[in-house]
């Protein structure tokens, strides 16, 4: 409590000392302009004593301005507005005469007219200063949202249904069932959020769970990534996702969780396995996900961002946001000192000889302050435009710390920054919460946590894909290549600009027996496009008789899987299909490890040979096959823990919850708790219909308009 007090001190502090700043320089500018305003004694003064004079005269008329100029207004109150319009402009002069007649040896001097001028000016200047200082403030921020949303119900003729103190309703009226908001804070483990809450980090987040919040941590699929663990949550269903990007024979295609094509058929297979749209059908919204949910108001969602012309709704969240000029200035403000704040860290960890790092040069610095400012932004606006037009049911996705940590690593200096922003995003949501139109639950929750380690290639001097090669016998090019980052918000970006998110030739491989090679964290899948169907190891073996020697006894691999039989290190081999053989060899991994890995060898697109980097149990590290130091997407350490936090309104979870489908069940009994309208949707007989509408709504702040049709109706 008292570090969140000091800090509002400091930043008004802060605020004051750089508008004075301000304020004397343009008062030395008009000194030297207009000829009838001076700031020297007759005998001459040093540029010291002038600057001096400058700033005291400042000083002077702002305190002035502050403590006597409310007092003049309300004397004036009966004076005919067109007269009060008037005599502001000299009563300004006056105050400024007033000023300058305090400094020492009178210094200070100005014609009567030209006081007005300056006065003009100076406050002019003042105010504008104040006003862009003013845009980082969130309670600046929370009172101009409310303005807007209120605006906007008066301009489309729609009646409050709360005032910003209350709920009341008129007499008879019922009381409108409570909606739930799901705030998911990507790529934040369990340890990692108990962490900065009992370090002070995230003071919002601890009072809730000292007051009114519970918290568990739940258990992810093999693949611990926000394809698909948001597939599952958002959608019931997350089968035949086995990785991050994956390649399937029957196309030719290779599938990545962030490219918007993909984003919208996965969409599409887990609409048609479940029959119903989703956890968001009915009344509910979308913001910054990969998935819809089913919801009728979507914005920056990726699987809609595909769509070309009007239909294409995704980008509408930023245009909506930045058509307010203070929303701009206060991102656009933001984002700068966001690029400078990276480049001065990685400039550190570079000087300081920080091990492991990756590479945060190019247009990582743009990339990053595009998630932890542009999208977040955006995001919490969304939000707290649903929430003051009475939404049942929002789904916001936050991925700052998810793509600050993929470069800086899960824990230090650059996370915590992130986290401490992010509850003050938090704070910000339950502050507008409390004036809704209708009671909220804030749930929060994540998809994955981060594993760190140093990445395959640092460690060992070469990628996945070049051992692949030499144990194929294959030529192995002399320079390594990098494998790039897959983090979402690089698509983020370039879905905001309407570019492709494709991969080169990892798009659709070329023809030929090479093996294709892709990497999803520290997990990695190797297919070979010229066998039909999965390949057995007896052929894989027949074929490449080294290979799967070579990666088993890799000290960079973990385990394999290859056609039900899992190879690890030393020659140790374990069926899936005799119990307990599965379990001994991967009880390095936790708990849970051959029960997702048996869940997978069962997908129809796993590939031929699926790679798990080692894991140090001691150390929680992993080896990524990506450029990441803080990476998830397979088995090992805090990546496969995320958490589970809910209001104690709601009923427990009961055990640990095991899989993102099992976390979508857990939200979809909420909503039920709360008499919500999400039910499952039954799709009629006949082929199931293609969730991509040609038109959605997206409304930002907030959106009272038509609700679109939902995309399974």
């Amino acid at each position: 409590m008292w570090r969140g007090r000091w800090r509002t001190t400091g930043s008004a502090l802060v605020r004051v000392v750089l508008v004075w700043a301000v304020s004397t320089l343009t008062m030395l500018a008009l000194a030297g302009i207009l000829p009838d305003f001076r700031l020297q004694s007759d005998d001459g003064d040093s540029i010291t004593q002038i600057g001096l004079t400058a700033a005291l005269g400042a000083g002077a008329f702002s305190l002035l301005s502050a403590v006597v100029w409310p007092v003049l207004v309300r004397a004036l109150l009966l004076v005919p507005a067109l007269v009060l319009g008037l005599l502001v402009f000299f009563l300004n002069g006056s105050l400024l005469l007033i000023a300058l007649s305090l400094i020492p040896a009178w210094r200070g001097e100005a014609a009567p007219e030209t006081a007005v001028v300056v006065a003009a000016v100076m406050s002019a200047v003042a105010s504008a200063t104040s006003t862009a200082l003013a845009v980082r403030d969130d309670e600046a921020y929370r009172r101009r949202l409310y303005r807007l949303a209120d605006r906007r119900r008066r301009r489309l003729g729609v009646p409050p249904s709360g005032s910003w103190g209350s709920r009341a309703r008129a007499p008879g009226a019922g009381e409108a069932a409570p909606g739930l908001v799901f705030l998911q804070l990507d790529g934040v483990g369990y340890e990692v959020l108990h962490g900065a809450c009992g370090s002070g980090l995230m003071p919002t987040v601890a009072d809730w769970l000292d007051r009114s919040h519970r918290i568990t941590p739940w258990r992810t699929d093999w693949s611990s990534q926000t394809g698909a663990s948001q597939l599952g949550i958002l959608h019931g269903s997350n089968f035949d996702v086995p990785a991050f990007r994956w390649y399937e024979k029957d196309t030719g295609e290779v599938m990545v969780c962030n490219r918007p094509t993909s984003a919208a058929e996965l969409q599409r297979r887990a609409v048609a396995r479940t029959g119903n749209g989703g956890l968001l059908t009915l009344d509910g919204a979308s913001r910054g996900n990969l998935f819809s949910g089913g919801a009728d108001q979507l914005a920056l969602v990726l699987s809609v961002s595909a769509r070309r012309g009007r239909a294409n709704r995704s980008r509408a969240g930023y245009f909506a946001y930045f058509s307010d000029p203070a929303n701009a200035v206060r991102t656009a403000v933001s984002f700068v000192a966001e690029v400078v704040r990276e480049i001065g860290q990685s400039l550190r960890a570079r000087i300081r000889g920080d091990r492991p790092r990756v590479a945060r040069g190019g247009l990582y610095p743009l990339i990053r302050a595009f998630a932890t400012v542009v999208e977040r932004d955006v995001v919490v606006a969304a939000v707290i435009g649903d929430m003051l037009a009475g939404r049942a049911a929002v789904y916001a996705d936050l991925v700052a710390y998810d793509e600050v940590a993929h470069h800086s690593g899960p824990r230090g200096r650059d996370t915590d920054r992130v986290l401490a922003r992010l509850d003050r995003s938090l704070a910000l949501i339950a502050r507008v919460a409390e004036h809704a139109p209708r009671e909220y639950r804030i749930v929060l929750l994540s998809d994955h946590g981060q594993s760190p380690g140093e990445t395959f290639l640092s460690r060992y001097g070469l990628t996945l894909k070049d051992l692949v090669r030499a144990g194929c016998g294959l030529p192995v090019s002399r320079r390594a290549g990098r494998t790039r980052s897959g983090a979402e918000a690089r698509a983020a970006v370039l879905a905001a600009l309407h570019r492709p998110v494709e991969e080169g030739e990892e798009a659709r491989p070329g023809p030929g027996s090479d093996p294709v090679v892709l990497a999803s964290g520290n997990l990695a899948l190797i297919s070979f496009p010229d066998v039909p169907g999965r390949a057995s190891r007896e052929r894989v073996e027949r074929a490449h008789p080294a290979l799967l020697a070579t990666l088993a006894n890799h000290p960079g691999v973990g385990f394999l899987l290859v056609d039900g039989v899992l190879l690890g290190p030393g020659g140790a081999v374990a069926r899936l299909d005799v119990p307990g053989e599965a379990e001994e060899l991967l009880s390095p991994f936790g708990p849970g490890a051959a029960q997702a890995v048996r869940r997978t060898d069962a997908f129809p697109h796993v590939a031929d040979i699926m790679v798990n980097s080692a894991y140090d149990p001691d150390t929680g590290a992993v080896h990524a096959f990506e450029e990441q130091i803080g990476s998830h997407g397979g088995l090992g350490g805090e990546q496969g823990h995320p958490f589970l936090m809910w209001p104690t309104e709601l009923s427990d979870p009961g055990e640990e919850p095991v899989g993102a489908e099992a976390v979508h069940g857990v939200l979809r009994r909420w909503l039920r708790e709360t008499d919500g309208p999400q039910v499952p949707l039954g799709l009629r007989p006949g082929p199931v219909e293609d969730p991509r509408p040609e038109a959605a709504n997206s409304g930002i702040l907030p959106s009272v308009e038509v609700p679109a049709p939902d995309e399974t109706r």
